[in-house]
């Protein structure tokens, strides 16, 4: 760590159930000079990778659908969510981990992906950075049904929708996960289809 505003460190681990959360204390120069003590918690989980699946000839996307227990318990009504393949990367590089994840979720090997971003997901209580990729799918690169990992008792629905109709979803608010928002968005500037 190289920054001259931060001294007197202490970090008190609160869990270390699947991530690890941490409390820590510090001390913090102001911009005017002055020190303040400040305390934050804060999640590790390790950093992650997100991609959209693109498909210019019939100008689809794949995107999946899981529950997600943090939504249900802050307003979405069944807790499902409608998103791109992401995973953790879990020691992997990025592109090592997207491509796992792909297969995995989705059921497609892909042969190439382009990264676009990298962005840090809640800087303020998360250590996480997410690595943002674009990969082009065709329908032979389709080798099993995706869906999860059964060992990690994942269910993960498949979905193919036209990019029409998911810019459509997007601007109607009814896709509400960021990394989704980040990679249509990306599509739509870019001119992806």
């Amino acid at each position: 760590m190289k920054s001259t505003r931060i001294k007197n460190m202490k970090i008190e681990l609160l869990s270390k159930k699947a991530y690890t959360l941490n409390n820590i204390t510090f001390d913090y120069k102001l911009s005017k000079g002055k020190w303040v003590t400040q305390s934050r918690e804060c999640y590790d989980r390790g950093d992650g990778a997100a991609i959209l699946l693109y498909n210019k000839s019939k100008e689809t996307i794949i995107l999946v659908r899981q529950f997600r227990m943090p939504t249900l318990l802050n307003g979405n009504e069944d807790g499902f969510l409608v998103e791109v393949c992401a995973g953790l990367l879990d020691n992997q590089d990025p592109i090592a981990c997207i491509t796992r994840e792909t297969e995995e979720e989705t059921g497609y090997r892909v042969s190439h992906v382009k990264k676009v971003y990298e962005a840090y997901s809640s800087p303020g209580v998360m250590t996480e950075k997410m690595h943002f990729f674009i990969g082009e799918y065709t329908s032979d690169m389709k080798v099993n049904e995706g869906g999860g990992l059964e060992a990690e008792h994942e269910d993960i629905e498949v979905l193919e929708f036209s990019f029409k109709e998911a810019v459509s979803m997007l601007h109607k608010g009814e896709i509400k996960d960021s990394r989704t928002i980040v990679l249509l968005q990306y599509a739509i500037i870019h001119e992806l289809l």
